[in-house]
Protein backbone atom coordinates (compact mmCIF):
# COMPACT_ATOMS: atom_id res chain seq x y z
CA UNK A 1 0.00 0.00 0.00
CA UNK A 2 2.94 2.70 0.79
CA UNK A 3 4.56 1.85 -2.83
CA UNK A 4 0.74 2.63 -4.50
CA UNK A 5 0.17 5.92 -1.73
CA UNK A 6 4.30 7.02 -2.60
CA UNK A 7 3.88 6.78 -6.67
CA UNK A 8 0.48 8.12 -6.64
CA UNK A 9 1.36 10.92 -4.73
CA UNK A 10 4.51 11.38 -6.76
CA UNK A 11 2.22 11.65 -9.97
CA UNK A 12 -0.01 14.27 -8.13
CA UNK A 13 2.91 16.60 -7.12
CA UNK A 14 3.49 16.10 -10.87
CA UNK A 15 -0.16 16.67 -11.75
CA UNK A 16 -0.42 19.99 -10.04
CA UNK A 17 3.35 21.06 -11.41
CA UNK A 18 1.82 20.73 -14.95
CA UNK A 19 -1.34 22.24 -14.14
CA UNK A 20 0.33 24.94 -12.62
CA UNK A 21 2.60 25.44 -15.65
CA UNK A 22 -0.28 25.35 -18.19
CA UNK A 23 -1.99 28.26 -16.33
CA UNK A 24 1.07 29.99 -16.31
CA UNK A 25 1.29 29.76 -19.89
CA UNK A 26 -2.03 30.61 -20.49
CA UNK A 27 -2.44 33.94 -18.28
CA UNK A 28 1.20 34.97 -17.77
CA UNK A 29 2.70 34.24 -20.41
CA UNK A 30 0.59 37.19 -23.01
CA UNK A 31 1.25 39.57 -20.36
CA UNK A 32 5.10 38.65 -19.11
CA UNK A 33 5.09 39.73 -15.42
CA UNK A 34 3.47 39.91 -12.42
CA UNK A 35 4.89 41.98 -9.44
CA UNK A 36 2.84 40.02 -5.97
CA UNK A 37 4.44 41.63 -3.14
CA UNK A 38 6.76 44.65 -4.20
CA UNK A 39 10.24 44.35 -3.40
CA UNK A 40 9.69 40.50 -2.40
CA UNK A 41 8.19 38.16 -5.42
CA UNK A 42 6.50 38.17 -8.38
CA UNK A 43 5.73 36.19 -11.60
CA UNK A 44 7.41 36.05 -14.54
CA UNK A 45 6.91 34.03 -17.99
CA UNK A 46 10.62 32.39 -18.50
CA UNK A 47 11.67 29.19 -21.41
CA UNK A 48 14.38 27.81 -19.42
CA UNK A 49 16.23 25.20 -21.65
CA UNK A 50 18.87 24.38 -19.13
CA UNK A 51 19.11 22.85 -15.31
CA UNK A 52 18.94 24.72 -11.70
CA UNK A 53 19.78 28.22 -12.16
CA UNK A 54 20.31 28.44 -15.87
CA UNK A 55 23.16 25.89 -15.73
CA UNK A 56 23.41 23.52 -19.35
CA UNK A 57 21.79 25.96 -21.36
CA UNK A 58 20.51 24.13 -24.60
CA UNK A 59 21.14 20.45 -23.25
CA UNK A 60 18.21 19.74 -23.57
CA UNK A 61 18.58 15.95 -24.67
CA UNK A 62 21.19 15.08 -21.99
CA UNK A 63 19.57 16.42 -19.33
CA UNK A 64 16.38 14.49 -20.34
CA UNK A 65 18.34 11.67 -20.27
CA UNK A 66 19.92 12.02 -17.15
CA UNK A 67 16.77 12.91 -15.25
CA UNK A 68 14.83 9.49 -17.03
CA UNK A 69 17.67 7.60 -15.37
CA UNK A 70 17.69 9.50 -11.82
CA UNK A 71 13.64 8.99 -11.76
CA UNK A 72 13.77 4.96 -13.16
CA UNK A 73 16.09 4.36 -10.00
CA UNK A 74 14.17 6.35 -7.69
CA UNK A 75 10.78 4.36 -8.51
CA UNK A 76 12.73 1.30 -8.71
CA UNK A 77 13.84 1.54 -5.08
CA UNK A 78 10.25 2.60 -4.25
CA UNK A 79 8.77 -0.11 -5.79
CA UNK A 80 10.91 -2.42 -4.47
CA UNK A 81 10.48 -1.55 -1.26
CA UNK A 82 14.43 -0.19 -0.59
CA UNK A 83 13.48 2.73 1.03
CA UNK A 84 12.60 1.73 4.74
CA UNK A 85 12.42 5.04 5.97
CA UNK A 86 9.36 7.08 5.96
CA UNK A 87 10.95 10.29 5.79
CA UNK A 88 13.64 9.27 2.86
CA UNK A 89 10.52 7.75 1.32
CA UNK A 90 8.92 11.33 1.44
CA UNK A 91 12.50 12.72 -0.01
CA UNK A 92 12.39 10.03 -2.77
CA UNK A 93 8.50 11.30 -3.55
CA UNK A 94 9.15 15.11 -3.49
CA UNK A 95 12.36 14.68 -5.84
CA UNK A 96 10.72 12.27 -8.48
CA UNK A 97 7.64 14.20 -8.53
CA UNK A 98 9.45 17.39 -9.34
CA UNK A 99 12.24 16.07 -11.75
CA UNK A 100 8.94 13.76 -13.46
CA UNK A 101 7.28 17.61 -13.87
CA UNK A 102 10.20 19.08 -15.71
CA UNK A 103 10.92 16.04 -17.49
CA UNK A 104 7.57 16.25 -18.99
CA UNK A 105 8.34 20.20 -19.94
CA UNK A 106 11.79 19.12 -21.40
CA UNK A 107 10.11 16.17 -23.95
CA UNK A 108 6.91 18.07 -24.60
CA UNK A 109 8.04 21.38 -24.99
CA UNK A 110 12.02 21.82 -25.47
CA UNK A 111 12.11 23.56 -22.27
CA UNK A 112 11.16 24.46 -18.85
CA UNK A 113 8.79 26.74 -17.58
CA UNK A 114 9.82 29.02 -14.94
CA UNK A 115 7.54 31.34 -13.25
CA UNK A 116 8.71 32.41 -9.75
CA UNK A 117 11.01 35.18 -9.24
CA UNK A 118 12.05 36.06 -5.68
CA UNK A 119 12.74 40.14 -6.29
CA UNK A 120 14.96 40.62 -2.46
CA UNK A 121 17.83 39.35 -3.93
CA UNK A 122 19.22 38.20 -7.90
CA UNK A 123 18.25 34.81 -7.76
CA UNK A 124 17.18 32.25 -10.64
CA UNK A 125 13.15 32.38 -11.65
CA UNK A 126 11.79 28.84 -10.51
CA UNK A 127 8.87 26.74 -10.77
CA UNK A 128 7.19 24.50 -8.19
CA UNK A 129 8.85 21.52 -9.28
CA UNK A 130 12.40 22.93 -8.74
CA UNK A 131 11.20 23.88 -5.18
CA UNK A 132 9.90 19.71 -4.88
CA UNK A 133 13.02 18.96 -6.32
CA UNK A 134 15.23 21.08 -3.91
CA UNK A 135 13.25 20.56 -0.77
CA UNK A 136 12.92 16.50 -1.05
CA UNK A 137 17.43 17.04 -1.68
CA UNK A 138 17.48 19.32 1.01
CA UNK A 139 15.57 17.26 3.24
CA UNK A 140 17.80 13.94 2.52
CA UNK A 141 21.04 15.91 2.82
CA UNK A 142 20.22 16.94 6.66
CA UNK A 143 18.28 13.19 7.01
CA UNK A 144 22.24 11.72 5.86
CA UNK A 145 24.15 14.60 8.01
CA UNK A 146 21.91 13.42 10.82
CA UNK A 147 22.40 10.01 10.41
CA UNK A 148 25.77 10.03 10.51
CA UNK A 149 26.55 12.21 13.48
CA UNK A 150 24.23 9.88 14.97
CA UNK A 151 26.82 6.91 13.81
CA UNK A 152 29.77 8.99 14.96
CA UNK A 153 28.51 9.84 18.52
CA UNK A 154 27.44 6.38 18.57
CA UNK A 155 30.36 4.63 18.09
CA UNK A 156 32.49 7.57 19.93
CA UNK A 157 30.91 6.41 23.21
CA UNK A 158 30.87 2.53 22.84
CA UNK A 159 34.54 3.04 22.10
CA UNK A 160 34.69 5.26 25.03
CA UNK A 161 33.43 2.83 27.46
Amino acid sequence: MTVFISLLTAALLAGADQLLKYLVQLRLQPVGQVLLIDGFIGLRYLRNTGAAFGSFSSSTVLLSIFTAAVLAVGVYLIAAGKIKSKYCLVCAVLIISGGLGNLIDRVFRGYVIDYIEVLFTDFAVFNFADILVTVGAFMLVGYVIADAVRSFRSRNSEESK
